[in-house]
């Protein structure tokens, strides 16, 4: 199974635990708070398999392991099928800002279904413009949508396939103007590109130095 890495979906999950707690505070002004709760569980199914994933190491994960992540991602994705047909974009009224960016995760994830993610890039980028989702969470979709379709990206926020990789140094997918990539991705609240790949470097390989 080919896969493309992107490891802000890590970075925004931690960003649903830790504003967690300040939503249950808040609760009762959220729309429909048992779907939140949904929601943030799925995120920590969606992200112990992607710990796991790394803890394995990305480049030795068999068939079985893939198969099973893959399981995890087909159901959520149809369940957010469900959600979206339901209610729409599920926003922070609905779901708290939390559950909001654990929509966008699961969504993120759903690579074995392009159709959907594309299907949900112009929900993504309204949800951004009017400020109830954030900046580098399009970013990250668009660029999965362009990268699949074998287009450049434009914030350089995919890699490509681990078994392209040069030694253990994660390389980005071709990006579009890239000398001007740093500053559309400060616009959406991204780090150069540099320190991107120090921290990607970090996370998937932590035992190299």
């Amino acid at each position: 199974m080919k896969r493309s890495h992107c490891i802000m979906a890590l970075s925004l999950a931690s960003l649903i635990a830790g504003e967690a707690s300040a939503q249950v505070a808040s609760a009762t002004s959220i729309a429909n708070p048992g779907l939140r709760q949904e929601l943030l569980e799925r995120v920590n199914r969606d992200q112990a398999i992607r710990n796991e994933w790394i803890k394995v190491g990305i480049d030795k994960a068999d068939s079985a392991f893939l198969a099973r992540m893959q399981k995890i991602d087909s159901n959520n994705t149809d369940r957010m099928k469900q959600i979206v047909k339901q209610y729409g974009w599920p926003g922070p009224e609905l779901v708290g800002e939390d559950g909001a960016e654990a929509a966008f995760l699961l969504v993120q994830h759903a690579d074995a279904d392009h159709a959907f993610q594309k299907e949900m890039l112009p929900l993504v980028r309204d949800a951004y413009l009017a400020k109830k989702l954030a900046g580098q969470d399009y970013a990250l979709l668009l660029d999965r949508v362009l990268v699949y379709e074998g287009k450049r990206q434009v914030y350089g926020t995919q890699t490509k396939p681990s078994h392209e990789w040069k030694g253990r140094q994660p390389e980005l997918a071709p990006i579009e103007d890239e000398a001007n990539a740093d500053k559309r991705r400060a616009e959406v609240g991204l780090e150069p590109l540099a320190e991107y790949l120090v921290r990607l470097k970090q996370i998937y390989f932590p035992k190299d130095k």
